[in-house]
């Protein structure tokens, strides 16, 4: 697993589109595999929850992304981006290297 957490600033939708365009442009195997949006009773607060996936070649495995943004009203969202799978191993992981090369990708989409 990989991790990045940071803060973003500007529109929530904004920010999922560009993401979800740069992982798909990314990664010749990449799928948005499903997403998520909240939005509070008045409007003020948004979540959205995209879910990545795409094949790994150095670990002969398909791979996840998982993306959350959570926008307050002052218009400051916090993103986190979690990878998960990678692994052929049966009780640990064996190797990462796909899971933060993805992550690196979004990193490269976010410009962090």
């Amino acid at each position: 697993m990989a991790k990045l957490e940071t803060k973003l600033t500007g529109s929530i939708d904004r920010w999922a589109d560009k993401i979800r365009k740069g992982i798909l442009q990314g990664s010749v195997s990449a799928s948005l595999e499903d997403q998520s949006v909240f939005c509070s009773a008045d409007g003020q607060c948004q979540c959205r929850v995209l879910v990545f996936e795409r094949y790994s070649m150095a670990g002969g495995n398909r791979l996840s992304l998982s993306v959350t943004l959570f926008q307050e009203a002052a218009g400051n969202i916090d993103c986190s981006a979690i990878t998960s799978g990678g692994s052929q191993a049966a009780l640990f992981k064996l190797n990462t290297w796909g899971e933060e090369s993805f992550l690196d990708c979004f990193r490269a989409v976010i410009g962090k």
